[in-house]
């Protein structure tokens, strides 16, 4: 039996915890690691105490469903809310961070980012290569 390399081991746990999603829309997950250690996790969610698209449906803004916070949002928010710090820690992501997430994810102190799939958003590639965050799609 041949074991999965870091890479592929977190990012299949962040595709597990994408399955807590509660917008069929897109099921994303993110898991924020550190010195190969799980921080914490995220998945697109509505805020706490309030309804999820799978009960009311998606809230519709723009062509984006906007009832949600982002995986990477709840990742770095439950970081934040459990005094874990994300400095120099890696996050990995079903998807490519949207523009709103990667100035976030920049802000978070977090210094790699390896995503699943592809995310049309030039600017977040942009801005996340300015601030000299890694971005690696595996």
């Amino acid at each position: 039996m041949t074991r999965p390399s870091w890479d592929d081991y977190f990012m299949n746990i962040a595709h597990e915890v994408a399955c807590r999603s509660t917008c069929e829309r897109a099921k994303v997950g993110a898991v924020i690691v550190k010195e190969k250690r799980i921080l914490t996790t995220g998945y697109n969610g509505s805020p706490r105490g309030l309804p999820h698209c799978t009960e009311v449906g998606c809230l519709m803004d723009n062509g984006h469903c906007v009832r949600t916070l982002h995986a990477e949002q709840n990742a770095i928010i439950q970081a934040a809310l459990h005094g874990v710090s994300s400095k120099g820690a890696s996050i990995y992501v079903t998807h490519q961070p949207c523009f709103l997430c990667a100035k976030m994810i920049i802000n978070a102190g977090i210094v790699q980012i390896v995503y699943d799939k592809e995310y049309p958003d030039d600017r977040s590639r942009r801005f996340l290569q300015e601030a000299g965050v890694a971005l690696k799609r595996i």
